[in-house]
């Protein structure tokens, strides 16, 4: 089992980067990849570059030159829905581009039923239970999160409300997600909130990516540890039958001497 952890920024990687043991890093299309293991679990982790096609070169790369079986993209994001305050997280259960008309997903590559690509079911639920277990001074939210290329700040959130009506906007999450899609590769997002309708701009963001970036690598760990025990657990199951085949195998040989004998 490998992990791929892609932020979008340096600063949203950097809480990683202390915590991945046995590190090596591979440069490949202008891209630093980390390679190691945090807690026992391999992981592959980078800053991918601001914006959509950043995105999805560093996603590609992952899954063909690392061959990660779970992607999940980590860092921070704006918050649009107004429940949402700086430093709470949402994780996501469905992603959108809210810049990209929906034709061009639906009617051509990848042929989508609707422009939504939803994030893995089992991930979701060991999110659920990664946070189950946390103490956090904030809230963890599960919903829609839409990616467009630009930043959000007061323009244009009305019409993303309007349309998505989605928990967070970002520039890269979309892209991530729709690169999972098309490689059958199971993903989610754990982003914190940075700014919000009532402290938008990018001065909150820049004030704000430092600490929602070390919430989000937090509950990020959280989740590679459920990872982990599960693939544990199943590691178990899959010994054990193994196990329980051989006897019974042994046991049929012996039967099947002591009949000659």
């Amino acid at each position: 089992m490998k992990i791929g952890i892609i932020c979008a920024g340096d600063e949203e990687l950097e809480p990683f980067l202390p915590i991945i043991e046995n590190c090596k890093i591979t440069e490949k299309a202008m891209l630093k990849f980390y390679e190691g293991t945090i807690n026992g679990i391999e992981v592959v982790a980078l800053f991918s570059g601001v914006c959509k096609v950043n995105a999805a070169i560093a996603t590609q790369i992952l899954i063909d030159s690392f061959n990660v079986n779970i992607i999940i993209n980590s860092g921070v994001a704006g918050g649009i829905d107004s429940n949402l305050n700086i430093f709470d997280t949402v994780i996501s259960t469905e992603v959108a581009y809210h810049d990209v008309e929906k034709g061009i997903l639906t009617e051509f590559h990848p042929w989508m039923e609707s422009v939504y690509f939803k994030a893995d079911s089992k991930l979701l639920n060991l999110s659920k239970k990664a946070v189950e277990k946390m103490t956090l001074e904030n809230k963890v939210v599960w919903g829609r999160m839409v990616t467009g290329e630009a930043f959000i700040s007061d323009e244009g959130r009305e019409q993303i409300k309007n349309q998505f009506n989605p928990l967070t906007v970002d520039m890269e999450t979309g892209s991530v997600a729709h690169v999972c899609y098309v490689n059958n590769i199971p993903f989610i997002a754990i982003r914190s909130i940075t700014d919000t309708e009532d402290h938008s701009g990018v001065e909150n963001f820049e004030q704000n990516c430092k600490k929602a970036a070390i919430i989000a690598k937090d509950i990020t760990v959280g989740l590679l540890a459920e990872i982990n025990f599960i693939n544990d657990i199943n590691f178990g199951l899959i010994t054990a039958t193994f196990s329980a085949v051989t006897y019974n195998i042994h046991m049929l040989a012996i039967v099947r001497c002591s009949h000659y004998v």
